[in-house]
C-alpha cells in the first residue's frame, strides 16, 4: 500500500513543533519482523479490504489517503535508506575489494540481493513531504536522502564512504497500481553505484512489490531486475518468482534465479544465481562447475541494530525521525487518535507551504539535489557536493 503524497515542504517549518520531541527511530525491516509482530491488529485482512471498497481496477495509488492506522512507524526516505546502512554482514563495502572486475561485480549482485527487504502485509511508510531529509552514518559511510518531487512523488539517495571506495547516487520514483485482487508498485529511476577507484559504474533497477489481497494475503517482491557495468562489460538478470503463479503451483514467493553474462555474448552464461533472499543465494560457476555461496540472509538481514541520535544538536528540522516524530510516538503507543491528528498537523502545515508558494509564485528548489527529467518521462537526480557528511544519526556496531 501507498499512501497519498503530501504537496509541500512542511519538513522546512516543522522546527517549532517537531524539534520539541525527540527524533523517533524504530527497529529496521529485517528477517525478525519485530515491528510485524508489534503492529499486527485484529481482523487486518477485512481492514485492508475495506479500504479498496470504491476504488477502480488500474487506478493509480500515489495519492491514496491512507488512515494512521494502517503506517509505519516510519517514513518511505527512511525505508530507502536502511537498505543501505542496515546491512549486517556489510556487502557494500565488498564490492570495493574484488581483484578483478568479475569479483567486484559478482559482490554489487550479492548487494543488491542485500537490499531486499521483508515487507510487512497491510501497512505502509509515511510518504514523504516535499523537502524531508534522512541522513545516517554507518562506520565510515554517510548517507543522505531528500524527497525532491511530490508530484510525482521521486526520493534521492547520495551516500558515499571516507576512503573513497564506493558511492551510490539514486532517485526512485514508486507507481503503486490496484489490479482488483492485487497491488503492484513499481519503483522507476535509476540506482547507481560507483566504484571511482576503478572506474566503474553500475546501474541497476529493484523488484516490484505484489501485494495479494485475494484470495489469501501476501506480500512478495517479483519482476526481472538487471545490473549493467558498461566498463567491465558484465550484466546480470535476476528472476524475482511469484508464488501461486498459476493454480497455486508457483512455488516459493522469495526465490531468486539469474545469471551473470558478458554484454557481448548474452547466450554465453558465466556465473548461474539460484537460491532464495531471504536464506541463501548460491553462485555456480559454468565452466568449472564450482559452486559458492553468494549471498547469506542470516549474515545481511537478521539481527540489525536500530540507529540512534548521536548529535541531537545535529538534526536538521526536515530529518524524517523529526518531521513524522509526533505520529511514530502515538502509532508506537497505539493511540490512534493522536497519531491521526499529528498526521493531519504535518500534512496540514505541507498544505500550507505549497499555498503559499503558489501564491508568492515561488518555485521549490531541492537543497541537495539538482533534479531533471528526460523525453521518456525518467527521473534522474545528481547530488549537488561531491561527498557526504557524517550524520547525527548513527547505526552503532552491533557490539557497543
Amino acid at each position: 500500500m501507498v499512501e497519498s503524497e503530501v504537496d509541500a515542504s512542511a519538513a522546512d517549518t516543522a522546527t517549532a513543533t517537531a524539534r520539541a520531541s525527540a527524533a523517533v527511530l524504530t527497529a529496521p525491516l529485517s528477517l525478525e519482523g519485530g515491528l510485524a509482530a508489534e503492529l499486527q491488529p485484529a481482523n487486518l485482512v477485512q481492514r485492508v479490504l475495506s479500504l479498496f471498497g470504491n476504488v477502480r481496477p488500474g487506478a493509480d495509488l500515489s495519492h491514496f489517503q491512507l488512515p494512521a492506522t494502517f503506517n509505519l512507524p516510519k517514513s518511505q526516505l527512511q525505508l530507502y535508506g536502511e537498505i543501505v546502512y542496515c546491512d549486517g554482514d556489510d556487502y557494500l563495502s565488498r564490492c570495493g575489494k574484488g581483484k578483478d572486475s568479475l569479483e567486484r561485480f559478482t559482490a554489487i549482485v550479492a548487494w543488491s540481493i542485500s537490499t531486499t527487504r521483508p515487507p510487512i502485509f497491510g501497512f505502509a511508510p509515511y510518504n514523504p513531504v516535499l523537502g524531508e531529509t534522512h541522513h545516517v552514518s554507518r562506520g565510515s559511510l554517510h548517507v543522505l536522502l531528500e524527497q525532491v518531487s511530490h508530484k510525482p512523488p521521486v526520493s534521492a539517495l547520495h551516500a558515499t564512504d571516507d576512503g573513497g571506495n564506493v558511492e551510490l547516487v539514486w532517485s526512485q520514483h514508486p507507481v503503486p497500481k490496484f489490479n482488483g485482487a492485487s497491488i503492484e508498485a513499481t519503483v522507476h529511476g535509476k540506482r547507481q553505484v560507483r566504484l571511482p577507484k576503478f572506474n566503474e559504474t553500475y546501474e541497476m533497477d529493484c523488484p516490484n512489490l505484489l501485494i495479494r489481497l485475494l484470495p489469501g494475503p501476501s506480500v512478495e517482491w517479483s519482476g526481472t531486475v538487471r545490473i549493467v557495468c558498461k566498463d567491465s562489460g558484465l550484466e546480470a538478470e535476476l528472476s524475482y518468482h511469484r508464488s501461486n503463479s498459476f493454480m497455486g503451483m508457483g512455488g516459493d514467493g522469495r526465490c531468486v534465479k539469474g545469471k551473470v553474462f558478458h554484454s557481448s555474448s548474452p547466450q554465453d552464461t558465466v556465473f548461474e544465481i539460484d537460491g532464495y533472499w531471504d536464506r541463501t543465494v548460491s553462485l555456480k560457476d559454468v565452466e568449472s562447475g564450482e559452486v559458492l555461496v553468494l549471498y547469506d540472509a542470516n549474515l545481511s538481514i537478521a539481527n540489525l541494530v536500530t540507529p540512534e541520535v548521536k548529535e541531537e544538536e545535529g538534526l536538521s528540522s526536515t530529518e524524517s525521525t523529526v518531521v513524522w516524530s509526533e505520529v511514530s510516538e502515538a502509532i508506537l503507543a497505539k493511540d490512534w487518535e493522536k497519531a491521526s491528528e499529528a498526521k493531519r498537523n504535518v500534512e496540514g502545515r505541507a498544505r500550507s507551504l505549497e499555498k503559499e508558494r503558489n501564491e508568492k509564485g515561488e518555485v521549490w528548489m531541492p537543497k541537495h539535489f539538482s533534479l531533471s527529467q528526460d523525453k521518456d518521462g525518467n527521473w534522474d537526480c545528481c547530488p549537488l557536493e561531491k561527498s557526504v557528511r557524517p550524520a547525527p544519526i548513527v547505526v552503532p556496531s552491533p557490539s557497543s
